[in-house]
């Protein structure tokens, strides 16, 4: 599997249009959550799309958001069916840690893959609150 690095204005049409297709079959279709997947986040300068493939459309994605105080927001996992329980989350999980650098870094995971993002120096931050009908906690990882 090949991974890929880029912001937004780096993605060529059909590679945007894999993405994007991926995190709406998986966040929308298959966890039936209807929601504004497209909520204006990816365009932002300071985005990094990060995703797997091995010569097709992408088996795995992640976003790197920056928000204002510094802090890096990681977003968008996902995974396709097929391509889950091999290590791919893991992998662009630490991709993207080395993109964050020794920046702080938060995200909401979803409450049954809270042991992904601990290995990865995440720790539960808040109460498990439900977001579009499935558990989620917030997470954190200090700087280093």
């Amino acid at each position: 599997m090949e991974l890929s690095v880029a912001g937004f204005a780096d993605l060529d049409p059909h590679t945007l249009y894999d993405l994007l297709r991926l995190r709406v079959d998986v966040f929308v279709v298959e966890q039936a959550c209807p929601y504004p997947e497209l909520d204006g986040r990816d365009t932002e300068p300071g985005t990094r799309h990060l995703w797997l493939a091995d010569g097709g459309p992408p088996t795995a994605y992640l976003r790197v958001l920056s928000e204002p105080d510094g802090v890096a927001r990681i977003g968008r996992v996902v995974v396709t069916p097929a391509a889950r329980g091999a290590g791919a989350a893991g992998r662009l999980m630490s991709a993207a840690l080395a993109e964050v650098g020794d920046r702080p870094a938060v995200l909401d995971a979803q409450a049954h893959l809270v042991a992904l993002y601990e290995r990865h120096g995440f720790a539960v931050t808040g109460p498990e609150h439900v977001e579009d009908g499935i558990p989620h906690v917030p997470m954190a990882r200090p700087a280093t």
